[in-house]
């Protein structure tokens, strides 16, 4: 009997040849239209970066973190940079900021200072020639007087005065002169509303003399209040017939708009800004008489 080890050779030739299968490939993907325009929108130009609104208020920093001095000291800092100088050539300012909308009223008046700081004013009056407001005028120190030369002058393009008021018999000369679009620019156009159409000329001339104009400009009043021959009780005294008078201001139009007061700086014609406390002398502040003499 043969072996079983002989039969598989001749078996294996009887067998059909085994078929050899295809070995599945793997698809490849390739990247949609889809994916190519999704990376494309999202990795191209950068997001606009919202815009901020505008302010509708003034920036007013934070006075807690700020160095505040009572007046005294203020004065005593403010000397040490006008050294050398000549007292009456140099002016104590004022500057008092407003916490306020932009579009709000402004502030704007007229002040005689209890201690006048002199300016060289020139001030122009129109008034008929040979009345009693002429006399008036001219007494009280007025630079120019009159109707018609006046008005010529000005039309011709002459402007020497730095304030004009008229009197109310002339107002309807000046209205027809047509000199509001050479003055109005300048600020010298006389209304009533300004108190520069008076009846009383000799007192407004004398008050405009030794007073002084102050008009709110970015939320802040800047006026001149002293020089710096003044004494601190000098000062004292004109700052507070200042601040009183900005605080009536302030009451006319309170009731249209919120306006209230931020900061008070003093500061000269040659130093930096000091913010007050409100207080006249400090726990160690020098003594005012030393603030009384020369620089």
């Amino acid at each position: 009997m043969a072996r079983p080890r002989h039969l598989l050779a001749p078996l294996s030739r009887i067998a059909p040849p085994s078929i050899s299968l295809p070995r599945p490939e793997t698809a490849r993907l390739a990247p949609s239209a889809f994916q190519s325009i999704r990376c494309a929108a999202t990795n191209s130009a950068p997001k606009e970066k919202k815009k901020k609104k505008a302010r509708n208020t003034y920036l007013n920093y934070d006075l807690r973190k700020a160095d505040q001095f009572a007046l005294v000291d203020a004065m005593q800092y403010i000397r040490a940079f006008e050294v050398g100088r000549n007292p009456s050539s140099s002016k104590y300012e004022m500057h008092v900021r407003f916490q306020c909308l932009k579009n709000s009223p402004v502030i704007r008046n007229r002040l005689r200072l209890p201690h006048p700081v002199k300016t060289d004013l020139r001030i122009c009056v129109i008034a008929a020639p040979g009345s009693k407001a002429e006399a008036e005028a001219r007494a009280e120190g007025a630079t120019l007087v009159g109707e018609e030369s006046i008005f010529q002058q000005i039309s011709e393009g002459t402007v020497e005065f730095d304030r004009c008021i008229c009197h109310i018999d002339s107002l309807q000369k000046l209205n027809k002169s047509g000199l509001a679009r050479k003055l109005g620019p300048k600020g010298l156009m006389p209304s009533t509303k300004m108190g520069t159409v008076v009846t009383n000329v000799g007192s407004t001339v004398r008050d405009m003399v030794g007073g002084s104009e102050y008009r709110e400009r970015a939320g802040v009043v800047r006026m001149a209040v002293g020089q710096l021959g003044f004494t601190p009780e000098e000062m004292q005294r004109n700052i507070k017939a200042f601040m009183d008078a900005i605080k009536k201001d302030m009451a006319r139009i309170s009731s249209r708009t919120v306006k209230e007061l931020h900061e008070v700086v003093l500061s000269s014609t040659n130093s930096p800004g000091f913010t007050l406390t409100g207080e006249f002398r400090g726990e160690h502040s020098i003594s005012p008489k030393e603030l009384s003499g020369p620089l």
